[in-house]
């Protein structure tokens, strides 16, 4: 069960680029698109966890639910949304699986972190990675626009990694909630944001609903991507550990390139092709400690047998 979702998880992440890019390009507004998606997906699951029990409508009153909204979800998606309007759903993917990346970087900054060598070394593949998918492009097709889509998506992985370090706070305080509550709150605040940046940015008219492309984008993605994904990803997050889940990373950039190219006629080249390995490889190499921990984790050692409590902690003798 556990390499069925996790298989789940790659296939569904990997898959979301292609529908936001389908929406997008079938006229979609991105901002809204994005916060109705978020919205309705959030309160949908977080209606459902208080059903069960397992969330407390206070926690919508904490304003850590809307720090980490507004970097995890509001951040990272309206720059991503906004971004496929100009650049293809498989380079969107591998600029994205920087994130682990701007998470080292960050930490290295501002929480005086020391990184270890191969991290590094893994930072500097990363970033040539995205320098082979960039600079043939730019010879290519010189485009302000999808230069600055490409700088979007990186700007958009800062505020992942920001939201992503933040919430390591967060579910140390709130450690007694559900996770799946936890993202769900965030999702709620993070699209309540979205509709605010979309009601000062876009024309929004019900009728974009009534097309096949839009509406299936926006469908499987409020579905199959943040609730089924989301709740998979908690899933396993829950039966594991935080590393073995998120190394969908690595697999989600070929196969948003693969679907891209097999479904959506996106370009793919033998420089595409490297860049998306090279990436791959940096990310890696980041996070090569934690990668090594999971796969060789030593099998606990059965606990030495203690002395009775009477013999441990002999009493004195009243003489």
């Amino acid at each position: 069960m556990i390499m069925l979702a996790y298989s789940l998880v790659c296939l569904i992440f990997g898959t979301t680029f292609l529908a936001i890019k389908i929406g997008v390009d079938a006229g979609t507004p991105p901002f809204f698109s994005a916060g109705l998606r978020f919205f309705v997906a959030g309160a949908v699951l977080f209606l459902f966890m208080a059903w069960k029990g397992k969330a407390s409508f206070r926690l919508l009153l904490r304003k850590e639910m809307l720090f980490t909204g507004a970097a995890l979800t509001f951040g990272t998606f309206s720059a991503l949304y906004w971004a496929e309007q100009y650049v293809s759903s498989g380079l969107a993917a591998v600029l994205s699986a920087t994130g682990p990346m701007m998470i080292l970087l960050m930490q290295t900054a501002f929480l005086r972190q020391k990184a270890p060598s191969y991290s590094l070394l893994g930072c500097i593949i990363g970033f040539t990675g995205v320098l082979l998918l960039v600079l043939p492009s730019l010879a290519i097709d010189v485009s302000p626009l999808w230069i600055t889509g490409c700088a979007i998506v990186l700007t958009g992985e800062i505020c992942y990694a920001a939201g992503a370090i933040y919430s390591k706070k967060v579910t140390r305080t709130f450690s007694g909630e559900s996770p799946v509550a936890l993202n769900a709150a965030q999702m709620i605040y993070g699209g309540a944001l979205l509709f605010v940046l979309s009601l000062f940015t876009e024309n929004v008219h019900p009728g974009f609903l009534l097309s096949f492309q839009t509406a299936g984008s926006l469908l499987y993605l409020t579905v199959v991507g943040s609730m089924v994904g989301h709740t998979l990803f908690y899933w396993l997050v829950a039966k594991t550990n935080p590393v073995f889940p998120s190394t969908w990373l690595y697999i989600s950039p070929p196969i948003a390139v693969g679907v891209g190219f097999l479904f959506y006629g996106e370009t793919v080249t033998w420089l595409t092709l490297l860049g998306v390995f090279t990436i791959i490889t940096g990310t890696v190499l980041v996070n090569a400690g934690a990668l090594k921990q999971l796969l060789f984790k030593p099998k606990q050692s059965a606990p030495l047998m203690q002395p009775p409590a009477a013999e441990a902690y002999p009493r004195k003798r009243i003489l």
